[in-house]
């Protein structure tokens, strides 16, 4: 079975930026609003966080449904796991996602500072040093033939984009702009010359972005 390895739900800024510069403990996306950058998924029915019955169906639900559908194992850059530079000063942190992370499967975090794997709930963290070809490979044995997310920041992906390693993607882009911050892109453009892309509006304000390869 052909794994694939997917990027799926990932915000970007009308300018391209999927997060904001300074990030820090408080602001894990630096200076961008977060609940702006992620409100359509928030409103939907499926949001895995909602506490109150109701929220919106349609196009931005079945993206929020589709988030876990037959993944095994998630890639992800250190700055998605933390704010922290450098070597770890201590191996107390694990995460911003508490107790029960929301993956359910293998994370590979990849860091030039390795530290030991630990498990929280259903999810699994392995801290890796290598290169992209390397941690794929590492993924999807991990994920016992299901697909890999990419889950970001926007640097990561651009590296595994680079290597020519992404099957699919899907992009989510908010009627803002940031200015400044972690890249994605200038211009979805930029990708034409090795994916297909539809681009599908919906009613919250995002632009869904669907990318496969040509």
């Amino acid at each position: 079975m052909n794994q694939l390895l997917r990027v799926q739900n990932f915000c970007v800024s009308s300018d391209g930026y999927g997060a904001g510069e300074n990030q820090s403990f408080e602001r894990p996306f630096g200076h961008a609003d977060p609940g702006a950058m992620f409100a359509w998924a928030g409103a939907t029915a499926s949001w895995p966080n909602r506490t109150d019955p109701g929220g919106t169906r349609g196009i931005d639900d079945y993206f929020t449904r589709d988030f876990t559908n037959n993944i095994g194992a998630e890639i992800m850059g250190r700055n998605k796991f933390s704010p922290h530079r450098g070597p770890w000063e201590s191996e107390e942190w694990q995460g911003w996602w508490g107790s029960e992370p929301p993956f359910h499967t293998p994370v590979f975090v990849l860091t030039h500072y390795e530290r030991p794997s630990f498990t929280l709930s259903d999810t699994t963290f392995h801290f890796i040093n290598a290169d992209p070809s390397s941690v794929m490979a590492k993924a999807r044995d991990a994920a016992n033939g299901k697909d890999v997310r990419l889950g970001g920041g926007a640097a990561t992906i651009r590296e595994f984009l680079d290597a020519d390693l992404v099957d699919t993607l899907h992009v989510a882009v908010s009627p803002i702009q940031l200015g400044g911050g972690s890249r994605l892109w200038e211009s979805p453009e930029e990708l034409l010359d090795r994916y297909h892309l539809e681009t599908v509006p919906s009613p919250s304000g995002v632009t869904h972005h669907l990318f496969w390869r040509r």
